[in-house]
């Protein structure tokens, strides 16, 4: 039976089992490991850059309300029809 004496606590430690599991790997599990990575963090990287100008977009409507503004008068200015407004959450 385990009682908590037992039971080793470095173990409940996410961060130092990965560490422990990493440094008991052969060179060339670590250079595929590493190339998986890569790719990965490559694809988010990608992903975040595209999605950045409309973060910022998003981030500048919320905190300025000047952009806010802007986005209804350039909606009016566009002659867009009243029932896509309202799908835009602009109708009336």
């Amino acid at each position: 039976m385990n009682t908590p004496n037992s039971i080793k606590t470095e173990s409940k430690n996410l961060l130092n089992l990965i560490s422990k599991n990493w440094e008991e790997l052969d060179d060339s599990q670590k250079l595929i490991l590493t190339k998986i990575w890569k790719v990965l963090t490559y694809k988010w990287q990608l992903q975040i850059l595209f999605n950045l100008p409309f973060l910022l977009w998003f981030a500048l409507d919320k905190s300025i309300p000047q952009v806010h503004e802007f986005d209804i008068a350039m909606l009016s200015y566009l002659n867009v029809p009243e029932w896509a407004l309202s799908f835009l959450g602009f109708g009336k």
